[in-house]
This record gives structure tokens, C-alpha cells and sequence, in this order.
């Protein structure tokens, strides 16, 4: 007869409340783990998720006064397209791979792309843009126009685009993030808050 899988030891022994303990702390751990990184803001496509991390407020700052913000977000030039699956496996690795240099605290101060990252943003930035990189009119005026469109990196031209070229993270005490992270019910200090509540208390007092 097979013998049973028990997540728990058996009744009676003496482990079984010592290993339930364990397993309500483990549980308990990861669920607060998942509400403070915001795991879930991750399945969407909102640009905000990616600085749930602080050190990529210059990068996503640096999105916003581009020219890509009205038309592209971070997973349309960060992510495969090619399928939805390939697409959330990718999410998902290099997500786990971010999330453990951010917690390990060895991120470097100007963050660079991988060699993946690499190959799908070049990937993305012809997928949007292949009306350019197809236009042959450009051959017979432009010196080495094909190569230079097929054989290497966009940004090799492109270096300000969309990210500018002040991005590393000594830039950060100098950027004001757009979703600070713990957020304070109120900014204003409390001496302030006091005088005008005593400013608009007398003043109701004094009108007519």
C-alpha cells in the first residue's frame, strides 16, 4: 500500500505543533512579503510598479520627460511580445533577479541591461519602429544606412532615448519620486498645522 504524503507529522508527535508553528510563520511571512513589494502590481503594465524599488526613480523620471511616455510603457520596450507566456516568464526572471540585487543591496550605480535585456529591447525597438528600419529610400543617401539599421544596437545612435544619460542612482537625492515610498499622511508639520487651525478659528470667531 502506498504510504500517504503528510504535509504535518502524525498525531501525537511531538513535532506536529512545533512543524505547524513553522509552516503558520512561513506562510505568514511570505503573504507579508507579498503586500510589501506589491507582488501583485507586477501582472499589470502600469510604469509606477517599477519603482516599487527607489533606485529606479531616475530611470522612470527620466521616462516621463521622453517622448515615449505618450506612446510606450516599461514592458512594451522591456519585455518579449512574442507570446503572453514568454512574456510573464521573462517578467518573472528578471524580476526575481532585480528584487534579490535590491535586497542584497548590490545594485550597481548606473544600472545596465543584460545581454537578454539586450536582444528584447533591440527586439522591441523594431518591432515598433519598422517603418524606419524598412524605408529603402534611405540607401541611396545615407552611407551604410542598412547595416547601420541591422547590425547594431539602436542605442548605439539613440543614447538619449528615452532614458537620457543621467541616470545613476548618486542622482537620486537630486529626484523627486513620483510615488514616494511610505508615504506620510500629512507633510505639512504639526507647529504649521496647529497655526492654522488657531488662524481659522479665530477667524470664524471675528466674522459677523
Amino acid at each position: 500500500m502506498a504510504k500517504k504524503f503528510r504535509i504535518l507529522p502524525p498525531k501525537g508527535s511531538v513535532w506536529r505543533h512545533r512543524a505547524g508553528f513553522l509552516l503558520a510563520v512561513a506562510i505568514g511571512t511570505a503573504l507579508f512579503m507579498a503586500k510589501e513589494s506589491e507582488v501583485v502590481s507586477y501582472l499589470s503594465d502600469d510604469p509606477q510598479t517599477c519603482i516599487n524599488c527607489h533606485v529606479m526613480t531616475p530611470v522612470y523620471n527620466s521616462w516621463m520627460h521622453s517622448s515615449h511616455r505618450e506612446t510606450a510603457t516599461c514592458n512594451d520596450c522591456h519585455v518579449p511580445h512574442n507570446n503572453i507566456a514568454n512574456k510573464y516568464y521573462f517578467k518573472a526572471k528578471d524580476g526575481l533577479y532585480h528584487a534579490s540585487v535590491f535586497t542584497l543591496r548590490k545594485e550597481p550605480d548606473v544600472i545596465k541591461m543584460r545581454e537578454a535585456s539586450q536582444e528584447v529591447v533591440q527586439n522591441n525597438c523594431l518591432r515598433c519602429h519598422v517603418q524606419q528600419v524598412t524605408q529603402t529610400k534611405f540607401d541611396g543617401w545615407l552611407t551604410d544606412h542598412n547595416s547601420n539599421r541591422t547590425d547594431r544596437q539602436c542605442w548605439s545612435c539613440h543614447r538619449e532615448i528615452p532614458h537620457s544619460r543621467v541616470h545613476g542612482l548618486s542622482s537620486i537625492d537630486f529626484n523627486i519620486a513620483p510615488k514616494p515610498t511610505d508615504q506620510p499622511e500629512s507633510r505639512v508639520p504639526e507647529w504649521l498645522e496647529e497655526a492654522i487651525k488657531n488662524k481659522e478659528s479665530t477667524g470664524a470667531q471675528e466674522a459677523p
